[in-house]
């Protein structure tokens, strides 16, 4: 990916991201794993950053970023897990508990790609995808 531009600036800002649903409950397969990938799909191109590649495993979320100098990591992530949480419950309803309101765990994991390729990540998500598709046969590429 080549370097982007806003109207004064030229940018290359990629994130490799990893979150998890809550307690890392292994609840991302079938439906609601093509829901979470449309709603972040969705949720990424309102906001104007571009999935440069990424995987919906059964228990976390890896993607490969590249997110406008304009918006922080962290208002992003707040936004996406935030906003998801709502469009989810809006399309499975049954997830939802009347005690406990969030879908995804407080965290998140965020490394900038810069001292290694965009292919390097690129690969490092294929293989992890390989792997948790070999293992439970339950990934799902973004």
């Amino acid at each position: 990916m080549d370097n982007q531009s806003l109207s004064h600036v030229r940018w290359k800002c990629q994130y490799h991201i990893v979150f998890i649903p809550k307690y890392r409950k292994k609840v991302l397969y079938g439906k609601l794993r093509n829901d979470v990938r449309e709603v972040i799909l969705k949720l990424c191109k309102y906001k104007d950053v571009q999935i440069i590649d990424g995987a919906v495993c059964e228990d976390h979320i890896h993607l490969s970023v590249a997110i406008p100098p304009k918006l922080s990591i962290s208002s992003f992530m707040g936004y996406l897990k935030g906003k998801s949480t709502l469009m989810i419950y809006d399309r499975h309803p049954e997830l939802q508990s009347k005690w406990d309101k969030s879908f995804w765990a407080r965290g998140y994991y965020v490394s900038t790609i810069g001292n290694i390729t965009e292919d390097a990540i690129k690969k490092y998500i294929q293989e992890h995808s390989e792997e948790s598709r070999k293992e439970e046969n339950r990934s799902t590429s973004l």
